[in-house]
């Protein structure tokens, strides 16, 4: 409990900080560029939240390891997560860093990830991929990659007010109980232990965003939850690969269906931004589109709106997983289900065919 309420208190005077001596450092970390596809704020806000939950996970860590002398994974953990938010915070720093760099320095902290606590994905309850998979380069490979790809998700689902935050902690508590179910103290604390930094973050993130996650905190967070989730599967022979995927579901399908969106729909760049992500056309058009009458003032704004939306749609995917955690089959026709309700919402959305049910009540 000490370090949860640590991690809480820490991240939360260190957001309140950023915010009220930002005229001290917004010539480097404010996000000054309104112009972008995917931007959707009106004034320059500073994008180091990151900082804030990268510090009250290291605040709660010494001091548990000051009651506790055996925490080596979670500092291991820690150690790992080193470059992969230093080159997001440094994006936020510099607006310099290409994706290509930050997937780069995501995949080395995915390496030491796998050197240094001994994680690999090595079955998919799939018969030839799985024996694929029993090949140590193969595994290592994939789970590079399956690391590397869901903290960049989480980079790229961090388009409004609390979105990529609370899907962040939604994720990390289904993790956690699956953890408390599983009586491993460990995934518990390393689940609740990152949920209180980022509340901590999220109070001042939310709904009026003051601050915003930056790079450094959505690769952290991303890089966290994927670690945690291939620990679980990897320390329980029980828990079906499937839950991973699924309780991950909606940035997993978020940064596949933008690959599909980009690269052989629009034939542009994988990399390269563009304004019609899911969030995106929630927020031109269903939210922005009814003109609701939020003024500038209001707390509660469109962006703010628009979070909730997105928070349920990861939940429908959460909860299969918590209920069915051991059943491959089911988690699979589940996942098959979530991609198709997925793909139609969206084409209706996109088409201006939006269900009457999405809009919100004048």
């Amino acid at each position: 409990m000490i370090s949860l309420l640590s991690a809480f208190f820490s991240s939360f005077i260190a957001t309140l900080l950023i915010i009220r001596f930002e005229h001290l450092h917004s010539h480097l970390s404010a996000d000054s560029d309104l112009s972008g596809p995917q931007k959707f704020h009106k004034n320059a806000v500073p994008r180091i939240g990151g900082v804030s939950i990268a510090l009250g996970v290291l605040i709660a860590l010494l001091l548990k390891l000051q009651v506790q002398a055996n925490s080596t994974i979670e500092i291991t953990l820690l150690v790992c997560a080193i470059p992969v938010f230093a080159i997001g915070l440094t994006e936020d720093l510099t607006k310099k860093i290409s994706v290509r760099m930050r997937l780069f320095f995501t995949a080395i902290g995915a390496l030491m990830a796998i050197n240094l606590l001994g994680i690999q994905i090595t079955k998919l309850d799939i018969p030839g991929i799985d024996y694929l998979l029993g090949f140590s380069p193969i595994a290592i490979v994939f789970t590079v990659f399956a690391v590397t790809g869901l903290s960049n998700a989480y980079n790229i689902i961090d388009g409004f007010n609390g979105l990529s935050s609370m899907v962040g902690m939604i994720t990390l508590m289904a993790l956690g109980y699956m953890s408390y179910v599983l009586a491993d103290p460990l995934m518990i604390s390393l689940s609740f232990m990152m949920v209180a930094a980022i509340l901590g973050f999220f109070v001042w993130n939310y709904p009026r965003g003051l601050v915003f996650l930056g790079d450094g905190g959505a690769y952290l967070i991303g890089f966290w939850i994927a670690i945690i989730s291939i620990m679980l599967v990897s320390r329980h022979d029980n828990v079906s690969p499937w839950f991973a995927l699924l309780v991950n579901g909606y940035p997993i399908l978020e940064t596949l269906f933008t690959i599909y969106r980009r690269k052989i729909h629009q034939g542009k760049s994988p990399g390269q931004p563009d304004g019609i992500h899911f969030h995106s056309l929630i927020f031109r058009r269903v939210l922005n589109s009814n003109h609701s009458g939020t003024k500038k003032t209001d707390w509660f704004t469109d962006n703010a709106k628009t979070s909730p939306y997105l928070w349920v749609l990861t939940s429908f995917a959460i909860v299969p997983a918590i209920l069915w955690w051991q059943s491959t089959p089911i988690l699979i026709g589940f996942f098959v289900l979530y991609i198709l309700s997925y793909v139609w919402l969206y084409k209706r959305i996109v088409s201006f065919r939006t269900p009457g049910w999405m809009h919100p009540i004048k």
